[in-house]
């Protein structure tokens, strides 16, 4: 049996105006101009053949025939947006495996899950940690975190963050020595990541040639020398990506302005046969709206 429906742009106009009791509020909430609610309501009206508002001046009034149409509107159209909210969370529904770096892992995306999981209840995380560069061919992941120059073959490559380098430490450890210009780091413990260029490279930056880039604690693992600054072991080569939190909340400071652009940045990567996959493409939305959030801008 067919059905003899109005426009569904003049419905919608109507119960947002009616709803509302105001053209322009309807116009608001429907991205719309105010004109274009009124147009449609009179069209509506024109294919009724029947007045649904009483207009005098700049009051809107319904009638008693809009009155007794509004309620089976606002249900319908209630009833269809709640069918599609729960065909999206149908499809978005199940696991997405994520292979991670460790430290980008601990020091950024980890603090971040709480709003992931708020706003994709239906979507389970696993969540992998690894510094090798996964394949993608044996279907154990979905998606990975990883850093580099942004190409790899058969894989799209979305950049998360540019990497930029700066000494970074505690502000306890900070009050006890003068720290003014990059001479002063002689009176500290370096301390160092993988690979263990970045001191040099910086210095060579600013010109400290003087200071002895060798010396000073070493670690594997980015997030593990943050933290060694953080507990104040001395000062460390910071990638300020990974160190925005600690920036921000304070539990680390930044003594010199000068940075120094790493070569390799931040990438989501997965197979571009199944880059549009809708739990893929909401984890990619929701990641790179938090790293443009998460900028440290200090």
């Amino acid at each position: 049996m067919s059905r003899r429906l109005p426009p569904l742009n003049a419905i919608r106009a109507f119960e947002a105006a009616a709803r509302h009791g105001s053209f322009t509020k309807a116009a608001v909430e429907l991205y719309v101009t105010q004109g274009a609610v009124s147009h449609q309501v009179k069209l509506l009206e024109q294919w009724l053949g029947l007045p649904l508002f009483e207009r005098f001046g700049h009051s809107l009034t319904l009638t008693a025939q809009g009155r007794s149409y509004l309620p089976a509107l606002s249900k319908a159209l209630d009833a269809v947006a709640s069918a599609t909210e729960r065909l999206g969370a149908d499809v978005l529904a199940g696991p997405l495996r994520v292979t991670v770096l460790p430290s980008l892992a601990s020091k950024w995306l980890m603090p971040r899950l709480g709003a992931f999981q708020t706003q994709y209840p239906e979507i389970d995380l696993h969540i992998s940690t690894s510094a090798e560069l996964h394949d993608f061919s044996a279907d154990a992941f979905d998606v990975g975190i990883r850093s580099g120059l942004g190409r790899w073959a058969g894989l799209r490559a979305d950049l998360i963050a540019h990497e930029a380098l700066t000494p970074v430490l505690s502000p306890k450890l900070a009050a006890t020595h003068a720290l003014q210009v990059p001479a002063d780091l002689a009176s500290f413990t370096l301390l160092h990541d993988q690979p263990r260029d970045l001191w040099p490279r910086w210095l060579n930056r600013v010109g400290a040639h003087e200071i002895n880039a060798a010396q000073g604690l070493s670690f594997s693992d980015a997030a593990l020398v943050l933290q060694a600054a953080v507990d104040g072991h001395g000062i460390a080569m910071g990638r300020v990506f990974l160190a925005a939190n600690d920036l921000a909340a304070g539990r680390l400071v930044q003594p010199f302005p000068q940075t120094l652009a790493n070569d390799f940045s931040y990438w989501l990567v997965c197979p571009k046969s199944t880059a549009a996959k809708p739990r893929i493409a909401a984890f990619r939305t929701w990641l790179l709206a938090e790293a443009g959030a998460s900028a440290w801008t200090g």
